[in-house]
């Protein structure tokens, strides 16, 4: 198809078309010997007739694609189907399966894509491979079939034809049946939006440039928020202006009302809080002074809870005139229970054997405390479900909260037990049988952290004088309520009237982590009468108070100012612990305070009338009205 094909009667139509008188002329002689027929290149004159040129249109222009890639779209079909072929039917000849009797829809589509491309290759090439043989034959001068189409064509007329025409008029390829394939333009280029403040980014360093120009590009996604500190050479204040320039951009929405200044952004890099933006305002009150073992204390607490501060004031008032509360600690140890899998049940119970054997703790401590100064292994009990084991660690861990010691040094003796145990294979450093920040029966009934009870002796003047109650309403509450209504809410560590209030108040202002309030209040509230009737002795049983006084937020000022008041600020140099365990103690007695004093006002119908007065603002009411 590369020669255009007229026949005779063709040719004639078009030799009389073109003919005309020569008063019909251009007007310009430059043109008028130079008209060709539109849509045919020039012509070369051969032995046996034409050989038109390159112009005319090809079987590969009916192609949406170019040619090239066309060919590599069936050439990865035909060889991906018949991969696939062989494959399954090597499949099937192995289970004695049938190949054609039974074939799958894949299997089906694999074939119908195999003999698509296979036509397609094989009419490709076969009419390049025709193309080219007729090309070559022409060009040779060799008689064929195809220079025969032109036999009954007469030559004068072809001469006629082909010969410059002293006027022509213009002819349409549609008229002359030529289909003639337009030459590839490119589209224009496009031109892609730029994003506000991009153009304005014109140092190759971040930090020289303007602080609103850096926003726009954080806020477009040209830079990335998390990299400012470290691209704005660890200016932390700047940093989170611009973070936060960039989130009020994104967002549309002001945050003026988020404080920014007044903070140390340096003192959170890299262990506190990531891509900061401000810090949120929360007061602090003080209860107090809390009795507690002798000792005096000025409990901060940092909430947004009305008469919280105030009510365990009152029990700090009641407990402090009735000569004060002591504590007991119980236990102190950080718990981590990673998770192991074993080929069968057998080898899991035997590890399990070999870690709770008395005789092998003391290899396992030592690979365990290598890792830390103050990190030291207590016991180890194992779980089994099916062939997976759980292996609870419980480690001393100083001053120091002690999540991420522990961790540490578990991960020590999993490595050593890995090296013994090739079969055994470590799904997870934590399995939920620690239990962290989930409210379990194993921290209820074994512990974590800090296991404390306090306890205190209310004389019968208080409580009618202070707590404006008596002791039998007290205790016939604590029983209905504490006891009898947990028991029936199905409670898990929940029996008492609002301890979580009180470790989540002293958990935030002194730097302690919120979420693991969750188990750290788990609290039993227990009222008695004492001395024969006429006191009360009330105590509450704590076995999970998870605190510390180094690492995390208590280095932060705030905080620290906050840990400095009840002085346990940092680690004790000369008892490891001690101030960690006296900030647990001081936990348990403010809650102690703060039981005694919201059973009270239950116990004398004082708890809506004192949240009306003291827990509700006016404010938007009168705004609205």
């Amino acid at each position: 198809m590369d020669s255009m094909v007229f026949s005779k009667e063709k040719m004639g139509a078009e030799k009389r078309k073109h003919r005309g008188d020569k008063n019909d002329c251009c007007m310009d002689a430059s043109n008028c010997g130079s008209a060709q027929l539109v849509g045919v290149g020039p012509a070369k004159k051969s032995m046996n007739g034409y050989n038109y040129s390159n112009s005319d249109p090809k079987p590969s222009d009916a192609l949406p694609l170019p040619v090239g890639i066309t060919n590599k779209v069936f050439f990865v079909m035909f060889f991906t189907a018949s991969y696939f072929l062989m494959r399954r039917w090597r499949e099937k000849m192995t289970t004695s399966t049938p190949l054609l009797h039974v074939m799958s829809l894949g299997e089906m589509l694999a074939i119908l894509a195999q003999l698509a491309s296979f036509i397609y290759l094989i009419g490709f090439f076969g009419i390049d491979y025709v193309q080219n043989f007729i090309t070559t034959s022409k060009t040779n001068g060799s008689e064929g079939s195809w220079g025969e189409e032109f036999d009954h064509v007469r030559e004068e007329e072809m001469e006629e034809l082909m010969s410059p025409a002293p006027c022509l008029q213009p002819i349409s390829n549609e008229e002359l049946g030529i289909a003639v394939v337009k030459p590839y333009q490119p589209p224009p280029p496009q031109v892609q939006h730029q994003p506000k403040g991009d153009a304005a980014i014109l140092s190759p360093s971040l930090g020289d440039n303007e602080d609103e120009d850096i926003a726009a590009s954080v806020s477009c996604g040209k830079v990335a928020s998390y990299s400012l500190e470290s691209a704005l050479g660890g200016d932390c204040r700047r940093a989170a202006w611009v973070r936060r320039r960039a989130l009020e951009m994104t967002t549309g929405r002001c945050l003026d009302g988020l404080p920014l200044d007044g903070f140390d952004y340096g003192s959170i890099l890299g262990q506190c809080c990531e891509l900061p933006v401000g810090y949120v305002q929360i007061p602090v009150g003080v209860a107090g002074p809390l009795l507690l073992d002798g000792f005096e204390n000025m409990v901060p607490m940092a909430t947004t809870e009305g008469c919280l501060v105030a009510s365990t004031n009152r029990g700090c008032k009641a407990i402090h005139m009735s000569g004060g509360a002591t504590s007991v600690l119980l236990r102190d140890g950080m718990t981590r229970a990673p998770v192991v899998r074993f080929p069968t049940a057998e080898r899991a119970a035997k590890l399990k054997s070999y870690l709770e054997h008395p005789k092998n703790f003391d290899s396992l401590s030592l690979i365990f405390n290598s890792t830390s100064r103050f990190a030291r292994l207590q016991t180890i009990k194992c779980a089994i479900a099916g062939r997976n084991l759980y292996i609870r660690f419980s480690c001393f861990t100083g001053d120091a909260m002690g999540m991420n010691m522990v961790s540490k040094g578990v991960q020590n003796v999993l490595d050593f037990l890995q090296n013994e145990n090739p079969d055994m294979d470590v799904i997870g450093v934590s399995g939920n049988f620690c239990a962290d920040k989930k409210p379990t029966a194993v921290n209820w009934i074994e512990g974590r952290g800090k296991s404390i009870v306090c306890e205190a002796i209310i004389t019968e003047a208080v409580v009618s004088k202070v707590l404006k109650t008596t002791v039998p309403a007290l205790l016939e509450l604590n029983m209905l309520k504490n006891l009898t209504g947990s028991a029936l809410a199905g409670a898990m560590g929940g029996f008492n009237a609002h301890a979580s209030n009180i470790v989540s108040a002293v958990f935030i202002a002194t730097g302690q982590d919120p979420a693991q309030n969750i188990e750290s209040s788990h609290c039993i509230t227990m009222m008695e009468a004492s001395n024969d009737g006429k006191d009360l002795h009330v105590s509450v049983t704590m076995p999970c108070i998870e605190v510390g006084t180094v690492g995390g937020g208590t280095q932060l000022a705030s905080q620290a100012a906050c840990l400095n008041m009840l002085g346990v600020k940092g680690a004790n140099k000369e008892s490891p612990g001690a101030n960690a365990q006296t900030l647990a103690r001081i936990v348990g007695g403010a809650v102690l305070a703060g039981e005694l004093s919201l059973m009270s006002a239950l116990a004398a119908g004082q708890l809506v009338n004192s949240h009306m007065k003291y827990n509700r603002s006016n404010k938007d009411a009168k705004a609205t009205a």
